[in-house]
């Protein structure tokens, strides 16, 4: 008997009342409506330092690090709302790949990645919605094994797409969001039965 995909959900913002939690909260939803375990967790409990090379020689991975890759290691599927910085991937999210890929002890480089799937959705103030920073989002993950799903949502103009309870005004896009979600636990559920 296969069993469900487990999926884990967060946000690359910290920031109160974050747009794309709100964004991640909707899409992880879907992956449970489509029958996956998910565990929605908030990257603000896993403050770290920015890496550093010798940071990590003096002192190994950080605990948040540490905490981090066991999260990571109970999951199939990585969930992922971004805002977009500049075009690119937020600091945030960038900064808990990098450490937690590293090699430590006996796990090697990308254990916590390798093998996985993803879902990606964005929102943004700006009329492309975080849709540059998906692209980066994107590449970097491929490029550190992980499947990443090829559809995927941009919502834009973040300040007005949200009512009061946190789901999105317009539901077509709550639909489109809620999809990703989905989508990223039928595929997952595939590969882990």
């Amino acid at each position: 008997m296969s069993r469900a995909a487990k999926i884990l959900a967060f946000a690359g913002s910290a920031r109160t009342g974050s747009f794309n939690k709100k964004l991640a909260a909707i899409a992880a939803d879907g992956a449970r409506e489509a029958g996956a375990e998910v565990t929605l967790i908030d990257l603000r409990d896993y403050e770290m330092p920015l890496y550093d090379g010798d940071l990590e020689e003096s002192d190994g991975l950080p605990e948040n690090a540490l905490k981090l890759r066991g999260v990571f290691a109970q999951h199939d599927g990585l969930l992922i709302a971004t805002p977009e910085y500049n075009s690119s991937i937020s600091p945030l999210l960038k900064n808990t790949i990098d450490w937690v890929s590293r090699p430590f002890g006996d796990d090697a480089a990308l254990k916590y990645f390798a093998g996985k799937t993803a879902g990606l959705v964005a929102t943004a103030p700006g009329a492309l919605g975080g849709l540059r920073g998906l692209v980066h989002v994107r590449q970097i993950l491929g490029n550190i094994q992980v499947t990443v799903i090829p559809n995927q949502v941009a919502v834009s103009s973040a300040r007005t797409a949200f009512k009061e309870d946190g789901s999105l005004a317009d539901e077509a896009q709550q639909k489109a969001v809620k999809a990703i979600g989905a989508a990223l636990a039928k595929v997952t559920a595939k590969i882990v039965a």
